[in-house]
C-alpha cells in the first residue's frame, strides 16, 4: 500500500510473518538523546521470539560505538543479532579497493562530522587536516548544520573540491533531526561538494552494500522474510526496495508530525511503496 490508510500501532500484528528485521537507529529506535516509549521493548519481544534483529544504521562511527548507545538506551547486546554501520561498511569497501583513494602517501583527511569524530580517518591511519586547501580527501560522516552555516561549510569544502580530493560520505542522510527541528545532514553537505566538481563516493543507506552486510548475518533467510523498518523514505524505503527486503515505514523522526496526505504524496512521487506503516517501533 502507498498511503498509510492502515497505521499500525506496534510490531505484534505482524512480527510472525517474518524471521529477520533490519531496524534503522535515529528517527525509529531513539531521537538522540533518548529512546522512543516502547522500543528497548518491542527488540526485547523480537528476541523473545527468536527473531534476528540487525540494526542497520546511516553512522560513520563503528559497530561498537552505535552498541554502547544502544545500551545507554536500554537495549542490551543480546538482544539482537548485530549492528552494521555506514562507517564500518566504509572500512570494508576501502581494503578491498572498491573505494579509490590518491596513491601518494600519507593523506591529509579533512573529516566532516560531529564533534571529536575523527574515526574513519584515523582506523585509516590518515593525518588530519582543517583546511580544504590542504585535504588529499574528505570524509563526511555528520553534519553540525544546527551550529555551523552551510557558508561556512561551503568556504571548507570547496577548496579541497577545486584541487580534486575525493570524498567519502559514510551518512547519505540528506536531513537530521536536532532539538531546534530539521537541519541538512551529511548527504546534504556530500551534495554541496559535487555541486562544486568534488568527486563523492556515498555509502550507506539506501545503497545495497550496507544491505548486502547486513544480509551476511542471515543467509539462511529469503528475502521476502526480512522486515526493514526506517523513518525515511529516501534512504530507508528506497533501501529496501532496492535490495528486494519488505519495508515498514515509522512515523515518528524525520516524519515525525507530517501529515498521512503529506506522506502519501512523497511515497507517489518516489514511487515507492510500503508494505506497513507503524506509528512508532512498539511492540
Amino acid at each position: 500500500m502507498n498511503g498509510p490508510s492502515a497505521i499500525l500501532d506496534g510490531l505484534a500484528p505482524i512480527a510472525d510473518r517474518y524471521d529477520a528485521f533490519f531496524i534503522d537507529q535515529f528517527g525509529v529506535v531513539h531521537d538522540g538523546t533518548q529512546p522512543y516509549p516502547g522500543a528497548p521493548e518491542a527488540i526485547a519481544a523480537l528476541a523473545a521470539r527468536g527473531k534476528a534483529t540487525v540494526f542497520i544504521t546511516n553512522s560513520g562511527r563503528p559497530a561498537a560505538f552505535n552498541e554502547a548507545r544502544l545500551a545507554r538506551f536500554g537495549i542490551p547486546r543480546e538482544d539482537y543479532l548485530a549492528c552494521v554501520t555506514s562507517g564500518d561498511v566504509a572500512i570494508a569497501l576501502l581494503e578491498i579497493g572498491r573505494i579509490p583513494l590518491p596513491r601518494r602517501r600519507p593523506l591529509a583527511c579533512l573529516t566532516l562530522s560531529s564533534a571529536g569524530d575523527f574515526n574513519l580517518s584515523d582506523r585509516l591511519g590518515f593525518s588530519r587536516t582543517d583546511r580544504g586547501e590542504t585535504a588529499d580527501v574528505v570524509v563526511i560522516a555528520g553534519s553540525q548544520a544546527d551550529r555551523i552555516a552551510m557558508s561556512d561549510y561551503e568556504a571548507l569544502m570547496r577548496p579541497a573540491a577545486a584541487r580534486g580530493a575525493p570524498c567519502i560520505c559514510t551518512n547519505p542522510d540528506r536531513q537530521m533531526l536536532t532539538p531546534s527541528g530539521l537541519v541538512p545532514a551529511a548527504g546534504a553537505l556530500a551534495d554541496l561538494y559535487a555541486s562544486f566538481g568534488g568527486k563523492v563516493t556515498f555509502v550507506g543507506k539506501p545503497y545495497r552494500d550496507i544491505y548486502e552486510m547486513a544480509q551476511a548475518y542471515v543467509p539462511e533467510i529469503p528475502k521476502s522474510r526480512i522486515l526493514c523498518i526506517g523513518d525515511s523514505i529516501d534512504h530507508d524505503i528506497a533501501g529496501a526496495a532496492g535490495f528486494g527486503a519488505a519495508k515498514a515505514l515509522v512515523h515518528t523522526g524525520i516524519l515525525d508530525g507530517i501529515a498521512g496526505t503529506e506522506i502519501s504524496a512523497r511515497l507517489s512521487k518516489t514511487r515507492l511503496s510500503v508494505d506497513h506503516h507503524l506509528a512508532a517501533l512498539r511492540w
